[in-house]
């Protein structure tokens, strides 16, 4: 810390979510909010410009995760950590004894981990905090970099839903639409992360904007200019462009 004040950066993309905390440092004087961001993307970029002492991270954000801009920045501050109920991540918060607060908080448990950061930051033991965030990282590499499931933030409400779930998933601008034949969530992702956080072996791009669950393809039917029909168990027809073919077929096996 460069003088008395603590400069933090509010990184959630849910903006009720920054709101709550930007209304909760109201009463803490000596902590200045220097910039907030909805994406992962925005935070790498924010906190290398600003260089805050603080960062609230919401672990699930669109571009890049809390984890992932974690490990973009090379010089890490105090983070306390927002996140929806994840069993895994809480336990990783507990385990390398890190700040979290699980959504909805509240006032009492926010000022809990204020004063942890406030006494991490006067002590300076800035190695400690380092070796821990580390710590975590690894432990994030060495359980699965896949997703098992979705938290869904809709109308002021968190919902989960099982990747299994999923038929195929659309591409809509920044967004993307689960098609799962019970519920349609739309989720502030683009196609290509939501492509990055998925099983390979389970989903494959088949177009530029459609991702398609393997195990639910009922039949191929070749098209012309080496395009095919793909038929879905649930009635759906998408295309399969020539650009994503080989990938597919690798995958399903070579027709005989």
């Amino acid at each position: 810390m460069k003088s008395n004040r603590i400069r933090a950066v509010i990184a959630d993309d849910e903006t009720l979510a920054r709101k709550f905390i930007r209304r909760m440092l109201k009463d803490e004087p000596d902590v200045e909010i220097v910039g907030e961001c909805a994406n992962g993307k925005e935070a790498v970029s924010m906190i290398r410009s600003e260089k805050p002492d603080l960062i609230f991270l919401d672990v699930q954000m669109p571009e890049k995760d809390g984890f992932a801009v974690l490990q973009s920045i090379p010089e890490l501050p105090e983070i306390i950590f927002t996140t929806a109920y994840e069993r895994y991540a809480i336990r990783a918060f507990e385990l390398h004894a890190l700040d979290y607060l699980l959504k909805p908080f509240d006032q009492a448990r926010f000022r809990d981990a204020m004063r942890h950061a406030k006494e991490r930051l006067r002590s300076k033991r800035d190695n400690d905090v380092e070796r821990q965030i580390n710590a975590l990282l690894q432990s994030v590499e060495k359980e699965s970099r896949y997703l098992d499931r979705l938290v869904i933030k809709s109308g002021g409400r968190i919902s989960f839903l099982s990747i299994d779930e999923i038929n195929w998933i659309e591409a809509d601008d920044k967004y993307v639409l689960l098609h799962t034949g019970r519920i349609n969530p739309m989720v502030r992702q683009t196609l290509n992360a939501m492509e990055a956080q998925l099983d390979p072996k389970k989903f494959k791009r088949i177009h530029r904007s459609a991702i398609v669950n393997v195990a639910r393809i009922k039949e191929l039917q070749p098209m012309f200019n080496g395009e095919h029909s793909v038929l879905l168990e649930d009635g759906t027809k998408l295309t399969l462009t020539r650009s994503y073919k080989d990938k597919l077929f690798d995958l399903l096996g070579k027709p005989l």
